[in-house]
Formats: structure tokens, sequence, C-alpha cells
């Protein structure tokens, strides 16, 4: 079972907030990361068009359970698909699930408390 570990996440609720996410940015705090919260639970893809910092993206499901993580290289539009449907998307440092050991299948907590889209 996986610790528990303090996310401090931007909340990206809209169109636009969504598309824009993590780009330009130059750093990421270390538990810092942005939480993409989707209209419906669909196969959503990320890309990192003008993202400069190297991430992972885990897709959740309505639960917050991860469906599938993805690392995501810089200024790159190769799209990563959620390997199934997904409600949320969370954006942090590269490598940071894998070193807390967190995989497809865990449940982040929280996510599912989030406000809806407006």
């Amino acid at each position: 079972r996986a610790g528990m570990h303090l996310i401090r996440a931007e909340v990206a609720a809209d169109y636009s907030t969504r598309g824009r996410g993590l780009m330009f940015r130059k750093s990421l705090a270390p538990n810092g990361g942005m939480l993409f919260i989707f209209d419906g639970a669909e196969i959503h893809c990320m890309w990192m068009k003008n993202t400069f910092v190297p991430l992972s993206v885990a897709f959740m499901d309505e639960q917050g359970t991860i469906v599938s993580i993805h690392d995501m290289q810089p200024q790159n539009e190769t799209s990563h698909c959620a390997a199934k449907p997904a409600r949320f998307a969370l954006e942090m440092n590269q490598g940071w699930f894998a070193k807390k050991g967190i995989k497809a299948g865990a449940r982040i907590g929280g996510v599912d408390k989030a406000p809806p889209p407006r």
C-alpha cells in the first residue's frame, strides 16, 4: 500500500485552463501538480506542446482509481491517452508516481471531492 503523500495541485476544470495546463512553466514544486477535471469519463489524451517540464500523468476514473500512468517528454506533441475512460488526470513531475510506488490500480484520495466543472 502506498503511503500518504500531500499533493498541492492546481485545478484545471474548464476548457481554457485544461487547454493551457502547465504550458510555459519552467519548473514545478516537488509535490506540485495539476489536476484536470473533465466534463465526463472518456478516453482523454494529453500532450506536451509548449510544456518545458518533463511530466508524468495519471489518468483516473470517477472514484480516483488510476487507470494508467504515462511519462511525457517536454515540447512533444505525442498524445498520451488513458487506457480506460477517465474523469480526472493528475500531472506531476516526471517519475513522481514511480518514486512513490504508485501504479495503475492505486487510488488518489480526494479527487472525487473536487468541485464539478462550471
